[in-house]
């Protein structure tokens, strides 16, 4: 079964490999694009074809789009699949590949640039009936509406970039000295980042869990959820371990997040796989966040406890098939946790480029989605992401369990890496007894980042 005859994947390193063994299993030519610094990376061997697109950085490679275009057309490929990162939520790109007759496999435009704006987004929940943060629903253009607003909510609140993501474009504000320093550097970051300077403010949630739901919805009104994930061990608003089902949630609060994630995707009228963010307060009160438009970083969890492909039913669902599965057949089964190893230093987090010179991974305990092998150099050039380390287990002890063995065999030597951060977690008994928060790697920094 084949939906396309030829897929350009617009990314590199673990997520291009992953779209190419789902490709190799339908039957589909890959094409991988590659900066000059990857061209020895293992996703340009993997690759059917593989064609260097510029030099290592970002701006005149992976994310120029004209010049995928132009290779898309000249190699023929009828779709392109834009992994997460990069490209992947450019509504700009995905018109396009509309005016070049060339699937983007994702939503469209329209619905990117609707999800990428916070704001409008924060409307849409609102009207389809999904909690939202309580905050300002307009931009806030001067810093004597942002202080009578501020008056009004209550501190503390979060000052954000409407167009942010990552943990760009957001500060924390207690008072209204802080809001006045912070108001104009906010803005221009903004705009320096996103070319966007619209910011808005919402009440800051202390001690939150961070929770998704993964969704998918096709060409004819057919909306599913695959469950939720648990994303709330982050270091700087970046996850670093992720679990599903979450040990937050009993089955009425799990039902009353899925019912609601279906509902916000319903009143977009998505289709694609994506992603619906949410944060949860400590009395269990739950808002949207935000949502993505793509596939996660982390969607192996969803995976592994479903049995489902989720780059397969991208590219069913881009090719215009229905999802032929009902909700009630979509079982999840077991425990899933995928941890995030990055080339960097444990304590500061700085980056580590450098020669793998020794890699060893147990593959027959765990899975183990990675960009790189033994000999591969790591450049400083883009995200330190070496990939992501995924067990699953019958219970969440059972999974616990086997990641502490995995990590325990792991051995990754010529670059400094987070995996003792990784097993410090692992062995945590917070993090063991499920109760912690996006503020768990701050409060256990004494005892999770001695050297």
């Amino acid at each position: 079964m084949g939906y396309f005859r030829k897929v350009l994947i617009a990314n590199r390193g673990e997520i291009a490999r992953r779209i190419i063994r789902t490709c190799k299993k339908l039957g589909i030519d890959t094409v991988a694009v590659y900066s000059e610094a990857d061209a020895e990376s293992p996703h340009v061997s993997e690759a059917t074809e593989a064609v260097c697109i510029g030099p290592a950085q970002a701006k005149k490679s992976y994310l120029n789009i004209e010049k995928v275009i132009q290779v898309a057309k000249e190699i023929n490929a009828d779709a392109i699949h834009p992994g997460y990162g990069f490209l992947s939520e450019n509504p700009v790109f995905v018109e396009r590949c509309e005016e070049e007759d060339i699937v983007f496999i994702g939503p469209s435009a329209e619905t990117i640039r609707l999800m990428g704006s916070k704001l409008a987004a924060r409307k849409q929940m609102n009207k389809a009936g999904v909690k939202v943060v309580p905050g300002s629903d307009e931009s806030i253009d001067s810093l004597e509406e942002a202080i009578r607003l501020a008056n009004q909510l209550g501190y503390p609140l979060m000052l954000k970039a409407s167009a942010g993501g990552g943990g760009i474009g957001m500060q924390l504000v207690h008072n209204e000295d802080e809001l006045t320093k912070a108001f104009d550097a906010t803005k221009q970051k903004a705009s320096s980042f996103f070319n966007d300077g619209t910011v808005f403010l919402e009440k800051f949630i202390s001690k939150p869990r961070h929770i998704e739901v993964q969704i998918a919805a096709d060409n004819y009104g057919n909306i599913l959820h695959l469950f939720e994930r648990e994303c709330s061990i982050q270091r700087r608003n970046q996850k670093v371990i992720e679990e599903s089902p979450s040990p937050f949630l009993d089955d009425d609060l799990r039902k009353e997040l899925l019912e609601a994630a279906v509902r916000g995707v319903k009143q977009i009228n998505y289709t694609n796989v994506g992603t619906m963010e949410f944060i949860f307060d400590e009395n269990k009160n739950f808002y949207f966040l935000e949502m993505n438009t793509r596939l996660q970083v982390e969607h192996p969890v969803t995976e592994e406890i479903t049995g489902i492909d989720l780059v397969e039913w991208q590219l069913k669902i881009a090719a215009k098939e229905s999802l032929t599965l009902t909700q009630e057949e979509i079982k999840k089964t077991g425990f899933a946790i995928e941890c995030r190893l990055y080339a960097e230093d444990p304590i500061t987090f700085f980056p580590s480029p450098g020669v793998i010179t020794n890699m060893v991974l147990p593959e027959n305990e765990g899975r183990f989605d990675f960009g790189f092998e033994n000999g591969s150099t790591v450049t400083p050039f883009y995200d330190p992401m070496l990939g992501k380390i995924i067990v699953h287990g019958l219970s969440r002890d059972h999974a616990i369990s086997k990641m502490q063995n995995v990590l325990e065999q792991m051995d990754i030597q010529g670059v400094k890496t987070n995996l003792p951060l990784l097993q410090k977690i692992m062995e945590n008994k917070q993090f063991i007894a499920g109760s912690y928060t996006t503020e768990f790697l701050s409060e256990n920094k004494g005892q999770l980042l001695e050297r």
